[in-house]
């Protein structure tokens, strides 16, 4: 969990305070989306705020990682319910499924047919060529360029 924490505040940063995202969508900690997501009533008993106090004051990073933490079980969850093939997949691999899922969606990524069908037959320089022939590629730039030879090569450098 810490690699990949770390790896998703590499790609979505740390912001304390509350920030319009590059769609104009209220965000904080590490991408948590407050507009859609939001702060569920547990969340918000864990934080010891109200949502007013973390609109004025912001989070600290150990709430901000709370939060990511619970948003990636989420989509951990989301992901291999919808590709259970991910469960086969080594960690590095599957940090990157993660990964993409964290920043656009599990719909969106459910998208990524062509990858799709790579990853299910093991070929990973294939679902690399997809995951870089993809609009979400020319939209985050070295993130993807980083995830894609992750996913080719199995390891993270």
């Amino acid at each position: 969990m810490t690699e990949l924490l770390d790896q998703l505040v590499l790609h979505e940063g740390l912001e304390l305070l509350p920030y319009k995202d590059s769609l104009g969508i209220d965000t904080i900690g590490i991408g948590r989306n407050l507009e859609h997501r939001g702060l569920s009533e547990e969340e918000l008993v864990h934080l010891g705020k109200d949502i007013s106090d973390i609109c004025e004051w912001g989070i600290t990073k150990e709430q901000a990682y709370y939060l990511a933490e619970n948003d990636i079980k989420i989509v951990e969850e989301e992901v291999c319910k919808a590709h259970p093939c991910v469960v086969e997949l080594d960690e590095i691999r599957q940090r990157v499924i993660i990964d993409m899922a964290f920043n656009i969606g599990v719909p969106r990524l459910n998208k990524f047919v062509k990858m799709w069908k790579a990853i299910d037959e093991q070929d990973f320089a294939e679902a690399k060529v997809q995951m870089l022939d993809s609009r979400w590629a020319n939209q985050v730039g070295n993130r993807a360029v980083r995830l894609s030879n992750a996913m080719d090569t199995g390891e993270w450098v």
